[in-house]
């Protein structure tokens, strides 16, 4: 049965007319009237409501009792499958905002989306792709995530992108448990360049498994230097920072 059939049938049995019954809950006769053609359908605070005043679960308002989920339409009221939110803004026909989160693969498209598998200039999710990406598998320009591949900036437990941080991190510049790149930091650091860290690989190897004592600033400046002499000033400054006056 379908919630507006249903919402006629309780209704009735409780002998209330739509303009008591909108009383009850806040709302006006039209409201009620909307509700029960099926033009509209109530908010999760108004079936709450509606719910407490027929003395029934939600689920029996809804008509969803003893019913084959797969088989029944699933939209916002029906807050057992999902929740989807969005904006009614849109920025070229993108809506503003798109929440789809719930059970099974529920996509979410927006400037910012929030969804299992969200996509969207901000996107947030299991599975997200975007400028800026935050998920358990994020893609993006800035990717943050279990998993995180970025064109520019990766963090994550495994990551890759141009500058990568994470547990196991590859990139051009990168920091991390394992970090693989031309320049690299952290416990192995394996680098085609500069690698600094308890084992370190490059051209110039800063390795602190070996020299427990470290490096001073003005070694690896003029180790830098000499071996890699093109490096960006930049990376050479975090280099050198790394070491003891």
């Amino acid at each position: 049965m379908k919630f507006n059939e249903r919402l006629i049938q309780l209704r009735k049995e409780k002998g209330y007319s739509q303009e008591e019954l909108g009383n009850l809950i806040d709302v006006t006769r039209q409201t009620i009237s909307n509700w029960e053609l099926g033009v509209s359908t109530p908010e999760l605070e108004k079936i709450m409501l509606l719910a407490k005043v027929f003395n029934i679960t939600t689920d029996s308002l809804l008509g969803v009792e003893n019913s084959n989920y797969n088989n029944e339409p699933k939209n916002i009221v029906n807050n057992y499958a999902y929740y989807e939110y969005k904006s009614k803004k849109t920025i070229k026909g993108i809506p503003l905002v798109h929440i789809n989160i719930g059970f099974g693969f529920r996509k979410a498209k927006g400037i910012i989306a929030i969804g299992n598998i969200a996509t969207g200039v901000i996107a947030i999710g299991g599975l997200s792709f975007g400028v800026i990406s935050l998920g358990g598998l994020a893609l993006g320009l800035l990717a943050l995530g279990g998993v995180a591949l970025a064109l520019l900036m990766a963090l994550g437990g495994f990551s890759i992108g141009l500058i990568a941080m994470g547990g196991i991190a590859f990139g051009i510049f990168s920091v991390g448990g394992v970090a693989i790149g031309m320049y690299s930091i952290g416990g192995a650091a394996i680098a085609s360049e500069i690698g600094y860290g308890g084992y370190a690989t490059g051209k110039v190897a800063l390795s602190l498994g070996e020299f427990k004592d470290g490096f001073s600033r003005e070694e690896i400046r003029v180790l830098i230097e000499n071996n890699c002499p093109y490096t960006w000033n930049l990376i050479k400054k975090i280099f050198v920072l790394l070491g003891h006056k």
